[in-house]
């Protein structure tokens, strides 16, 4: 296995929330509003059952690398990223801090309702 480094991050993400936003109307409705932006890398999975099982269903689970920052350690679960490049989204479905403390691992989903 290659030693994981910054010079992998080749792509850039945007982070976004869910915050109320004022409609114009005197309502508010909630919506992602996009928090910021950084350079990660996607790591496909391969052989998993869920991962056979979800692909079955037209889902698509990946790890998405980000460097461990001030704005990345706020990163939850109830967050969504969205490939900038190509403006697919992903559900964050599970976050893990690395041993090393440089980098952290988002499980994403592509391919399901966000939200």
């Amino acid at each position: 296995m290659a030693k994981a480094g910054s010079g992998q991050l080749h792509y850039q993400v945007a982070l976004l929330k869910r915050e109320d936003v004022d409609d114009g109307m005197g309502n508010t409705v909630s919506d992602f509003v996009e928090q910021f932006q950084t350079r990660a890398e996607f790591i496909h999975l391969r052989g998993g059952e869920s991962v056979l099982a979800g692909r079955l269903q037209g889902k698509h689970t990946q790890v998405v690398r980000v460097r461990n920052s001030s704005n990345t350690r706020l990163i939850s679960t109830d967050w969504m990223l969205r490939d900038v490049r190509t403006g697919e989204s992903f559900n964050i479905r599970d976050i893990e801090h690395e041993v090393n403390r440089q980098f952290i691992s988002l499980t994403c989903e592509s391919g399901v309702a966000t939200g």
